[in-house]
């Protein structure tokens, strides 16, 4: 016998996009049932580990850090990293929608949540061969994802009509119920009963996050140009990131699109305490190490550099024939620059421990670097060239670094910073002075510090692989979250009556808001921004400005 259940709305999906939507449906007066796959433990998704970066525009942080932003620049830079397909109708509309609601819909909703931001704000994915923010604009939750979940968790539980919200974990949906052409209910399994269940509803929201974590899936869509996906991808989303419900909504004529667009990060390792298996952690690559190929010889002809644009730094690994890297830099560099994105190791942003975060930033944080080194396998430390060659050797299994591509590399870039900055002539150093010039910057960034430094040994190879992370793609959407079906052969497209798709599910909105690239802090955004416009929508209500 299948385990019923009925509401007025079924949100499938526990993580941001779907907490967000349930508490503004509970706002409503409505019944809902928010179901999601994980344990109740693991409530928020993946944003529970993320570092909390978020995009606004013209904020009052910003202006209180002297910088200049309005919406007309932003979406400059929005279309100019995009570089949306031609045809393209949704992502844009969406791009555009977005940026004029981030502020008052996200920014000034959590900011009434009694959630704040640090005062300094970095400044991320500035443009490479195409200009991207202009200014800084990724604001950090004090507290990171952690504190932004439990705000959200402390206010659905205790929620005044929380009689009228039924939580049900350990459910997989695999279906979506049609009645009459309307959108009834979902199907699927209970994996704490192994048994079958069933819910009805006016009303269902997907929530369910992208396909980063079916890496299976990652490689089946990836990028055509990219020729083939690299072997070994390590798992840096939710694990239960499966697209299932992308197949669902594929099956009843939704349109899912964009999917070979995705974000996944260049500079992955191993995670040395795994929640699950294949799990990675991404790197926040330091600026003053030097980005190698499989061989040990520097890529180009644009030096690798975080920062400006994350997809470049894919791609170009990707056009390796063995498509994984190294970073190689000193125990100097790594003390000042070295950080790994989430919460999870960044304990005193997560617990707001203010002094202990200051002392991070002025003096490095060492213990991290320390545990790292200590804990991590993608990690090798030596005396010299000669036995850091062999041991990057050794933890690949093979020959191919190569000690003359090595020692070449080095010398050449140390050779640079020798001369003076006066006579620097290449072009990560130039990025290097160019990002010291913003204090949310010169504070983690070397002044030019060289790589062969004895003073500053030991040194440090970290075997970088590619990470899943984001889906750019995704369930497409109209303006307000409603399920889009496949376009007949006139182009014409209708919304699926009573479907809704929000956050990473849809693409972030619209299955595709970001185009090819992302200006960062737009995740999580997005995230709050969609769930709160499909739950609006429901009530028969609309954000405006």
């Amino acid at each position: 016998m299948a385990n019923r259940y009925q509401a007025e709305v079924i949100v499938a999906g526990a993580g941001l996009s779907g907490m967000v939507a349930a508490l503004e449906l509970l706002d409503q007066g409505k019944r809902v049932l928010l179901v999601d796959r994980d344990t109740e433990e693991n409530i928020g998704g993946l944003a529970v580990w993320a570092f909390g970066g978020m995009f606004f525009v013209d904020s009052a942080h910003q202006r209180k850090a002297g910088i200049r932003d309005s919406t007309e620049l932003a979406l400059k830079d929005w279309f100019s990293f995009a570089a949306y397909e031609p045809g393209e109708v949704w992502g844009p509309r969406w791009a555009e929608q977005f940026v004029h609601f981030t502020t008052p819909h996200v920014y000034q909703w959590l900011r009434s949540l009694k959630i704040n931001f640090f005062p300094v704000i970095h400044w991320v994915e500035r443009g490479l061969f195409q200009p991207g923010n202009s200014v800084p604009r990724f604001h950090l939750l004090w507290g990171t994802g952690y504190e932004l979940i439990r705000v959200l968790k402390e206010r659905l539980y205790q929620h005044p009509n929380r009689a009228k919200l039924q939580l049900c974990f350990r459910h997989r949906v695999t279906e979506i119920q049609v009645s009459e052409g309307k959108v009834s209910g979902l199907q699927g399994w209970r994996e704490d009963l192994d048994q079958p269940f069933e819910a009805t509803a006016d009303t269902v929201i997907i929530a369910s996050g992208g396909i980063g974590g079916n890496i299976d899936k990652i490689k089946a869509n990836w990028e055509p140009a990219w020729g083939t996906p690299p072997q070994d991808i390590l798992n840096g989303a939710h694990p239960y990131g499966s697209g299932d419900l992308h197949d669902a909504s594929a099956k009843i004529n939704g349109h899912v699109v964009h999917l070979e667009k995705q974000w996944n990060y260049a500079a992955g390792v191993r995670h040395p305490q795994p929640r699950y298996d294949n799990h990675g952690l991404s790197l926040v690559p330091c600026k003053s190490a030097l980005w190698l190929n499989y061989r040990g010889q520097r890529m180009g002809p644009v030096p690798l550099v975080t920062g400006y644009d994350t997809r470049y730094l894919v791609e170009r690994i990707c056009q390796e024939e063995k498509k994984y890297s190294w970073q190689v830099l000193n125990q100097k560099i790594a003390y000042k620059e070295f950080a790994i994105s989430g919460s999870e190791h960044n304990p005193a942003v997560r617990d707001k421990k203010l002094l202990q975060f200051i002392g991070n930033v002025l003096f490095g944080n060492k213990k991290l670097v320390d545990d790292m080194l200590d804990t991590c396998p993608d990690f090798v430390v030596a005396g010299s060239l000669e036995e850091l060659t062999d041991r990057m050797n050794a933890l690949t299994g093979t020959n191919d670094v190569s000690l003359d591509f090595l020692r070449e590399s080095i010398q050449q870039y140390d050779a640079q910073i020798e001369r003076g900055p006066a006579f620097h002539n290449d072009d990560q150093l130039r990025r290097i002075a160019h990002a010291r010039q913003y204090r949310g910057d010169k504070a983690r960034t070397s002044k030019f510090q060289k790589i062969n430094d004895k003073n500053a040994y030991p040194l440090i190879a970290i075997h970088n692989r590619i990470l899943s992370r984001k889906s750019l793609g995704g369930i497409q959407t109209d303006l307000q979250c409603r399920v889009l079906q496949k376009p007949d052969a006139q182009g014409n497209q209708s919304a699926i009556e009573g479907l809704f798709a929000v956050g990473e599910a849809a693409g972030f909105g619209g299955g595709g808001i970001h185009g090819k690239r992302s200006l960062e802090g737009t995740f999580l955004a997005g995230c709050v921004l969609t769930g709160r416009i499909a739950a609006k929508t429901i009530g028969g209500e609309a954000l405006s400005l």
